[in-house]
């Protein structure tokens, strides 16, 4: 009966599948929106970055609530973005994206205006609650517009290399803007972001087919909000008040009864929020579980260099800025040459490459210390940026490919939401480890290490997982 619902397609999307490729300008200019999509969401994670000292110091408060401000956006986009994806492929991707560029732009007011912390990462919190529904259905229209796999490939590299130069102007940008104007200002810049973005979709973008058979799992939207949600409070309080407190003890059991009740729900319900039947295709599984330890190690080491540069080195927010630019500048040129590796030398294997890269960008860091110069470190950041602009592409374009069209929406959502799970853990985790600062250098070790190994442990399953599948 499951595989007869699978082959039944409506004959919209039916007609959808077999239409011939977009040619021309809308093409492209859908092309420009979505990367202004997803350019904005991943602006905000190191123009933040760059600001955590000036914020701590206008607002008050320690590591634990700084890492609030990062964590509660990754937490709010992680764990609304299946229902994000999953609202696209009902409603209209297209309907959905442009809401969720509204609501960003308006979350970013409220973030400029914050007059407190606990202001600010509620802001922050609707931020990722737009960015979980910008995600998912940029990718949703992108595989409808390009229908041939080679160009999707080819169209995906220029998505994310867009969000690459976001990633390497937020800490410039955002450094200069701190300097002259203040931290607030680091929010208003989305504004035109936004406008533009609103403007493109509307104009050009073709809207998706509906899908009657989505609906909005709402049991499992709240438990995966409090699975998630209680493993980060316990991660990033337990390296404020202890791994024994009772507190975080309590987080870490709630987190995991939460997270089998959610299983149990998605392995029950009749439209789950994350169809479990997806993770029984191989290179899907595989593509998921190399996001989320990917970015555990990427994004988690962003926040704590962030901090050594900041409160270990004293450089201000401007220098901090220019002190990232190599580094995630690396990232949009190996993001446009991705897909052609790809092509010659297959995915699994770029992918394989690129988190290979990554770790032993890991490993030649682990010498670092408190006198430490900017120099002796550089091309240690620059190998880990390049290695994920190599992997990104084949692995999104991977996993789009190995599920129908029709549940385009949906399986981005799943591949953005292992991803950010995996920030989320990062940034708590590594927080944890740097809370105190006469023990910075060795936390910062602890790290360096940990991402190590699971970007060797990422590359070797889907290496050897890439090949046994070329050989089925």
């Amino acid at each position: 009966m499951r595989q007869t619902s699978t082959n039944i397609l409506p004959a919209l999307d039916q007609r959808a599948a077999a239409r011939p490729e977009r040619t021309g300008l809308a093409t492209t200019l859908t092309l420009a929106a979505m990367s202004l999509g997803y350019g904005v969401v991943q602006l905000d994670v190191t123009i933040v970055n760059t600001a955590l000292n000036a914020i701590g110091t206008s607002l008050g408060g320690g590591i634990a609530e700084l890492q609030w401000v990062v964590s509660a956006y990754t937490v709010a986009f992680a764990a609304f973005i299946l229902t994000a994806g999953a609202l696209g492929d009902r409603i209209g991707a297209k309907r959905i994206f442009m809401s969720g560029f509204a609501i960003f732009t308006a979350a970013s007011v409220a973030c400029a205006l914050a007059p407190d912390a606990v202001t600010l990462i509620a802001a922050r919190c609707v931020q990722g609650l737009a960015a979980a529904i910008l995600v998912p259905n940029s990718l949703a229209l992108l595989r409808h517009a390009y229908v041939d796999e080679k160009a999707r490939g080819r169209a995906v590299g220029i998505w994310a290399a867009g969000a690459s130069l976001a990633l390497t102007a937020g800490p410039f940008v955002g450094g200069g803007l701190i300097t002259l104007v203040g931290w607030r200002a680091i929010f208003l810049v989305n504004l035109p972001i936004g406008l533009a973005g609103l403007w493109l979709a509307w104009r050009f973008a073709d809207e998706t087919p509906r899908s009657a058979q989505r609906e909005v799992d709402l049991p499992g939207q709240v438990t995966a909000i409090a699975a998630l949600g209680t493993l980060a409070g316990a991660l990033i309080e337990g390296g404020a008040l202890g791994w024994g407190h009772p507190f975080v003890i309590a987080g870490f059991v709630g987190s995991a009864v939460f997270a089998v009740l959610f299983v149990w729900r998605e392995a029950r319900a009749p439209q789950p929020m994350l169809p479990l039947s997806l993770f029984g295709q191989r290179m899907f599984a595989l593509t998921s579980l190399v996001g989320l330890l990917v970015n555990v190690a990427f994004y988690g080491l962003i926040f704590v260099v962030s901090l050594y540069f900041q409160q270990v080195n004293g450089l201000s927010a401007f220098e901090t800025g220019l002190a990232f630019v190599p580094m995630l500048g690396a990232v949009l040129p190996v993001n446009l040459i991705a897909p052609r590796v790809a092509e010659r030398f297959g995915a699994p294997a770029t992918i394989a490459l690129g988190t290979a890269i990554a770790a032993a960008g890991c490993l030649a860091m682990l010498g670092v210390d408190r006198d430490t110069g900017y120099p002796a470190i550089c091309l240690q950041l620059i190998a880990m940026s390049a290695g994920l602009g190599l992997l990104v592409p084949p692995l999104t374009s991977t996993l789009l490919g190995s599920v129908e069209p029709r549940r385009a929406g949906i399986a981005a959502g799943v591949l953005n939401a292992t991803r950010q799970t995996g920030s989320v853990l990062g940034v708590a985790l590594f927080g944890s480890l740097v809370g105190q600062s006469s023990a910075f250098i060795a936390g910062l070790h602890a790290a360096l290490g940990i991402s190590a190994g699971v970007l060797i442990a990422a590359a070797t399953m889907i290496w050897i997982g890439g090949r046994s599948h070329a050989r089925q």
